[in-house]
């Protein structure tokens, strides 16, 4: 289109808003002086020089309450069910593994089953040199054969 004939609109400005800046505050900060100044420690070196610092009081450990001794019959009693335990999960691992034990035996034997099987089939029900499905008989020969058991 040609400029001349193009629509105008009216062009809106937006002024962006000024932020204010950050109000500063005149009042210095002031350090607080402990309640008590610890003591000061001067402390010489064997080579002569002279270390100077506060002392600091080590932390204590609270002390441990002292825990009531178990009895020798408790605690056998504990370990003995730890045991049976223990023992009564190998004896059910055993089980589970003798009862897969089994019956991956039992679909090896059938494998070997349906193969020599398959084997077999294939022996009997055969073409080997035959045509036909059936049992070739020569006519000639039987018709020999049997003319001359009866002569």
């Amino acid at each position: 289109m040609h400029p001349h004939h193009t629509p105008q609109w009216p062009v809106e400005v937006h002024q962006p808003t000024p932020i204010p800046p950050p109000v500063v505050h005149s009042t210095p900060v002031l350090p607080v002086q402990p309640g008590t100044v610890p003591a000061v420690a001067s402390v010489v070196l064997p080579d002569g020089r002279v270390v100077t610092g506060y002392t600091i009081d080590a932390v204590r450990p609270e002390p441990v309450t002292a825990k009531p001794a178990a009895s020798r019959a408790a605690v056998n009693v504990a370990l003995g069910g730890v045991g049976f335990l223990a023992v009564c999960g190998g004896l059910l691992l055993l089980t589970s593994f003798i009862a897969a034990l089994t019956a991956f035996i039992g679909q090896l034997i059938t494998l070997a089953a349906v193969i020599f099987g398959g084997w077999i089939a294939v022996q009997v029900l055969g073409t080997r040199g035959h045509r036909g499905g059936g049992t070739t008989v020569n006519i000639r020969k039987a018709v020999i054969k049997r003319s001359h058991f009866r002569g």
